[in-house]
């Protein structure tokens, strides 16, 4: 399988999806009478910080990424069914990751979009592992893959236009 399920208390690893992740959604730059308005909401996430910082406490903050269920970007209008089978599950469009479904750990098919980043504090982080809302794990070789194609999606170099033919 591509998940392992995980123990709360065990060490945040490179890969682990964690439930309830509280990110802030700004409505309006400008403040009024209360201040800046903002809203709040619940995410699941996927930790992309190396494994290796983490272990040996390199860091004291945790880059992540947003999941979404596959089936909130097609009801959205984002991409259709057959964008996910084709094109997203081989890997050819940017900033999006396909993840399968887990039904044995409650996991829908779901994408990672690498376009919605965060930082957290590891402290906060682990405080949601320990509370049971880590349900899985992306294991070895599929997590290489995932950090691999999030490498790729910021290490691209646009172009200003194409190449000019003969």
């Amino acid at each position: 399988m591509i998940y392992s399920p995980v123990v709360p208390d065990a060490p945040i690893d490179q890969g682990d999806l964690v439930e309830d992740f509280v990110v802030v959604l700004v409505r309006s730059l400008v403040p009024g009478p209360t201040g800046v308005p903002v809203d709040f909401d619940t995410r699941r996430i996927v930790v992309l910080t190396q494994t290796c910082d983490l272990a040996n406490d390199k860091t004291a903050v945790v880059n992540v990424a947003e999941v979404q269920d596959a089936q909130f970007f097609v009801e959205t209008g984002i991409l259709k069914p057959a964008d996910i089978k084709g094109s997203l599950r081989s890997g050819r469009i940017w900033g999006l990751y396909f993840l399968p479904a887990d039904p044995a750990l409650g996991l829908p098919e779901m994408i990672v979009d690498f376009r919605r980043l965060h930082t957290v504090k590891l402290d906060l982080l682990r405080s949601l592992c320990v509370a049971g809302k880590r349900p899985g794990r992306v294991q070895p070789l599929y997590r290489e893959h995932l950090a691999k194609h999030f490498a790729d999606t910021f290490s691209r170099i646009g172009l200003p236009r194409p190449y000019e033919t003969l």
